[in-house]
């Protein structure tokens, strides 16, 4: 029973621990860019945008499909980088622990 009762004291750590991961991602910001960094989109570790900077070279009536491929394009790119900031904070949480493949955190 002793080996329950310091691993039901891990769980509530590591349940802490993770609310308090989910807190610094949502302040977390990552940015984006395309077009040679001309387009920009601000993600928070949450993956909610938070801001959008477009150079005014890039806004052209006629040609709006480039724009709009632009902006994808640096979501995209701003979202690799949330991801990748939130497995580095889950490792630091999980204290390496090597969990099966497909496990996702937080549940």
């Amino acid at each position: 029973m002793k080996n329950l009762g310091n691993l039901m004291k891990q769980a509530q750590q590591m349940q802490t621990k993770m609310a308090e991961m989910q807190a610094k991602l949502g302040d977390l910001e990552v940015t984006g860019a395309a077009g040679g960094g001309m387009l920009q989109v601000t993600l928070n570790g949450k993956f909610e945008l938070k801001k959008i900077k477009i150079d005014k070279g890039l806004v052209d009536p006629e040609d709006v499909e480039v724009l709009e491929d632009l902006i994808l394009a640096a979501f995209n790119d701003a979202k690799v980088k949330a991801e990748a900031a939130m497995q580095e904070e889950m490792a630091k949480v999980t204290g390496g622990l090597n969990l099966p493949p497909g496990i996702k955190l937080p549940f």
